[in-house]
């Protein structure tokens, strides 16, 4: 499953491997999979609030499983509509590599714009096309205006 992130993995909740959803972007009521770094999961329960979602995943059974994904993407199943020239999925971003600076990490939601976190220093990079200047899925790789950014 590749898909668009509906939040990130939180604080765990219990000692069953449930956790709340950090930045819900979805409040993941009527799904019943989710991807978690990279393995596709059951959503076995849903509590909590739209707000403030509780879940627990197959494959995480204890507090400590739930501790270790903290701050992973979720991702959900996207709608079979076509994407727009310049709109890419989160999961076809994760792993292109930005010369100089590393590979993109995660994508961030950010207030006004998505944010690529890259390399193992996590350099932010606003996802906008002052600052992204071509991104190739094919070849895996993005390049970014590095005076806009100053890097």
């Amino acid at each position: 499953m590749s898909g668009r992130a509906a939040g990130r993995v939180g604080k765990p909740h219990g000692r069953d491997g449930s956790f709340y959803v950090d930045e819900p972007s979805d409040p993941l009521g009527g799904r019943s999979r989710v991807t978690i770094a990279g393995v596709e999961r059951e959503i076995e329960r849903r509590a909590g609030t739209d707000e403030r979602p509780l879940i627990r995943v197959s494959g995480v059974g204890d507090r400590d499983a739930a501790g270790a994904l903290r701050g992973e993407p979720l991702l959900v199943d996207e709608p079979d509509t076509p994407l727009e020239t310049d709109e890419w999925l989160v999961s076809d971003l994760v792993g292109c590599r930005i010369d100089g600076l590393g590979y993109v990490e995660r994508v961030l939601d950010g207030p006004s714009c998505d944010v690529l976190e890259v390399g193992p220093d996590g350099v932010l990079v606003p996802f906008v096309s002052d600052a992204v200047k071509r991104v190739d899925i094919e070849s895996r790789e993005i390049e970014i205006d590095r005076a806009f950014l100053g890097v």
